[in-house]
């Protein structure tokens, strides 16, 4: 078997076997295969597309690629969630505590941010000495002691997707559907997942920016996990404007600390439940949305997510006393709120020009390893279809630099637009697909 043969294959429109993906990736992950035989073979598949069954092998060989974490002898069944990246999106630091609350043990590995979309991992470490690098055995032994695990993803799970995806970011291969679905499920597949939702957003701060390549992504996803024996449920939610009010590290994580303890932005709380429902019934805590949503309910409100929370932070190595007294936190030097220009009704609050905003303060990267200031970013104050007076507070700009304040508060300023007439709030959600 040739690597040649297997892209002319490809570039020829044609169906690839298993063991002709399989031979491929491993070349490609012990260096026999080198880097543009891959790109082209990339380009390929960018252009002519994957069946479903060749997705899901593709998956499997990535997943295989490396170590596979084994749950099953820690928790009865392993419930994953992913979210394909967006504004304010703090979603797994409320979600997690949530139902382990309800006693559905969950251990997860996150990512950093890249560009505009935050990352879970650098919000956890604006708590001082919170460790993200468990080992392999911490993991698995803090998941059983607790039922809680947020950490990084190791190095030794999938090591095909890391230098594929390296490869995909400076060859024009990123927007494939194949190789964005195998690169989500097959590092869910190996962190040990049996049963995973997926938060598929759509809209301008997305990366699928319309509701139709989000369904194709979504139905993909969970095809994939049939083919390979899990449970998937993907829901497809609104990306075009912010989700909450906080977007920037620090700020993120105050709001989810303030609605762990039960307040925090209604679109926020709301949509942190709607996840719960699902996961609690996918880990086979609840028979039904409807009972999923109740014990989400009561593990927010009662204190058992909160106390979950904490224990996860002590656990990890993070100062719970910021937690407590959450004006320890560290803040940035300028703090400006801008005041509405004008009265009228929001037609829109553009999700990725508040999210270049915050990368323009600090909040973000440009690049893989660039630094980033846990203590900047945005409050947004409003909401589409909200009625905003002249002089009412739009949005609140926290920075350590004066220029990039001043480039920030017109980005934000073009974020938002208006309307003379009433306009309909954005959706939570657009659609779910289950298999």
């Amino acid at each position: 078997m040739r690597a040649v043969d297997i892209i002319i294959k490809k570039r020829d429109g044609k169906e690839l076997s298993r063991e002709e993906i399989e031979f491929f990736v491993n070349g490609f992950v012990r260096g026999d295969i080198p880097d543009y035989q891959v790109s082209a073979w990339a380009m390929a598949v960018l252009l002519n597309g994957m069946t479903d069954r060749e997705t899901t092998d593709l998956t499997l060989a990535m997943a295989h690629s490396g170590e596979i974490l084994d749950l099953s002898g820690v928790v009865p069944i392993a419930v994953d969630k992913h979210s394909t990246g967006g504004v304010g999106d703090k979603v797994t630091l409320v979600v997690l505590p949530i139902v382990a609350g309800c006693g559905l043990a969950v251990g997860k590995m996150s990512g950093r941010g890249l560009g505009f979309s935050g990352g879970t991992l650098d919000k956890l470490e604006s708590i001082p000495g919170y460790r993200t690098n468990l080992s392999k055995q911490e993991f698995l032994t803090q998941l059983k002691e607790i039922g809680i695990v947020l950490s990084g993803q190791s190095a030794d799970l999938a090591p095909a997707d890391g230098k594929l995806y390296a490869l995909r970011d400076v060859t024009g291969t990123v927007p494939s559907l194949p190789l964005i679905a195998s690169s989500v499920m097959s590092k869910k597949i190996a962190a040990g997942a049996h049963a995973i939702v997926l938060d598929v957003k759509t809209g301008v701060g997305a990366f699928m920016q319309t509701l139709e390549d989000a369904r194709k992504l979504a139905r993909l996803m969970v095809n994939i996990g049939k083919l390979s024996n899990r449970r998937v449920v993907a829901v497809i939610s609104d990306m075009n404007q912010p989700l909450g009010f906080a977007v920037g590290n620090t700020l993120e994580m105050l709001e989810a600390i303030e609605t762990l303890q039960g307040g925090g932005p209604a679109d926020f709380r709301e949509h942190c439940l709607v996840l719960c429902s699902h996961m609690l019934v996918l880990g086979n805590m609840a028979s039904t949305l409807e009972e999923g949503r109740a014990m989400a309910e009561k593990s927010l409100d009662g204190g058992a997510a909160w106390k979950k929370f904490r224990k996860l932070v002590q656990t990890q190595g993070g100062d719970v006393s910021y937690l407590d007294d959450v004006s320890k936190f560290e803040r940035a030097s300028l703090i400006e709120t801008v005041r509405a220009p004008r009265s009228g009704y929001l037609l829109a609050v553009n999700a990725k020009e508040v999210g270049e905003a915050a990368v323009v303060l600090g909040a973000g990267r440009a690049k893989k390893g660039d630094p980033i200031d846990h203590a900047v970013g945005v409050i947004i104050h409003c909401k589409v279809g909200d009625r905003v007076e002249q002089g009412e507070p739009l949005f609140t700009i926290h920075a350590n630099d004066a220029t990039k304040l001043a480039e920030a508060k017109d980005r934000l300023l073009r974020a938002h637009q208006w309307s003379e007439q009433p306009c309909p709030p954005l959706p939570l959600f657009y659609d779910v697909i289950a298999d």
